[in-house]
């Protein structure tokens, strides 16, 4: 008997779920306008991420296929390091040399992506764009004059803070709540001129509310949730997301078990998200950015013995966030074309093919030329 792609997609995002879940799990009709939208996830990795089998190895035949026939456009993909000190310095930039080696290495896959006319030529081409991004600023180290070096070596998205403090401002697990510090605002302003993106995606409230207003441009919070779906440190309060809307910013719904209030998260529980999150900021303001890598994960006991070392570290560490010993991907989800998957589900709710177009990726384009493309010379 022959299956068609989407059938084999959707048996294998249900493959790793309880049998009473199989049963329940009925696709989506398929939405007809994905493989033309310029879709955009706006954190995620080809390679393992948020995973406990990452490593700095190559990236594998499989990973690479994935990313290949996911459909995404480009992915806001990390390139930072939260070590202390030097070391933080030194690993980003091992990194940012890491993707350069992997592009080199799969030129037919994956390009960079510095400007918008970049998404669009990765579009055209069929290739996953990569643009490089913090998740943290520790490693400017005081130095304002890092943001130029960066911002050369094709940084285009930095987070502020990750969740604890830094001498930007204060995390989301930071209990102090200070928010933006002098240093931060600096920075701010230096990425307004240099045009690149701010991400308030960790930041603690105070942090990111005084983030949102320094700004002269729009800013993004490219992986988070709602609180007022599942009250959760890691997501933002309805007031934030009105002030981010009402600058022009956009925020990315993660995919990830912060956004319930217990076991592994399904498609159901993202839909509320994505819903509450258009229904508060409008349907301009609203993206994914999943925190997620695009190769699906294999929830094995050999998976599930190294997951809980992973959360074990990160609580030694104090940088977990509550609900981590969960896995952390969407159940009925984990599939490479899991953006594919979000659009069929909008569909079926009776969304709209230009509101899905633009939760899927045309906010973050727009968001995107707003803020790079007047970005003084470094």
């Amino acid at each position: 008997m022959s299956i068609s792609r989407r059938h084999f997609v959707a048996a294998s995002a249900v493959a790793c779920l309880p049998d009473w879940s199989r049963l329940l799990a009925v696709p989506a009709p398929a939405w007809p306008g994905y493989d033309r939208a310029t879709v955009i996830d706006c954190l995620a990795s080809p390679g393992p991420f948020n995973s406990p089998l990452s490593g700095d190895g190559p990236l594998t035949a499989e990973m690479v296929e994935n990313a290949r026939k996911s459909g995404i456009t480009a992915i806001n993909v990390t390139v930072s390091s939260s070590s202390a000190g030097h070391v933080a310095f030194d690993d980003t930039i091992r990194r940012i040399a890491y993707w350069e080696r992997e592009i080199a290495a799969h030129p037919d896959v994956f390009m960079q992506v510095r400007t918008v006319a970049d998404i669009a030529e990765a579009k055209r081409s069929g290739r996953l764009g990569l643009i490089y991004g913090f998740q943290d600023a520790v490693m400017l180290e005081g130095d304002l004059a890092r943001l130029t070096l960066f911002h050369r070596l094709g940084v285009k998205i930095v987070q502020l803070t990750y969740n604890l403090r830094n001498q930007l401002g204060d995390g989301s697990l930071e209990p102090g709540d200070a928010g933006l510090s002098q240093f931060g605002r600096s920075v701010v302003a230096r990425m307004n001129e240099l045009g690149m993106l701010v991400d308030l995606s960790h930041c603690g409230t105070r942090t990111t509310d005084d983030g949102i207003a320094a700004s002269t441009k729009p800013v993004a919070i490219t992986h988070s949730g709602c609180r007022a779906v599942f009250n959760h440190p890691r997501s933002k309060q309805d007031a934030t997301l009105k002030a981010l809307a009402n600058r022009g910013g956009v925020i990315g719904i993660y995919m990830m078990p912060f956004i319930n209030a217990s076991g592994q998260p399904r498609a159901e529980h993202l839909i509320a998200q994505i819903e509450h999150a258009l229904q508060v900021c409008g349907e301009d303001h609203v993206g994914i950015g999943s925190d997620l890598s695009i190769t699906p994960h294999v929830a094995d006991a050999e998976y599930d013995r190294l997951h809980k070392q992973f959360v074990a570290s990160r609580q030694r560490l104090g940088i977990a966030a509550p609900r981590e010993e969960d896995y952390m991907f969407v159940a009925d989800m984990n599939s490479p074309r899991r953006m594919e998957m979000i659009a069929d589900r909008l569909a079926a709710r009776g969304h709209s093919a230009a509101r899905i177009e633009k939760v899927i990726g045309a906010n973050w384009v727009r968001l995107f030329r707003e803020t790079w493309g007047t970005g003084a010379p470094a």
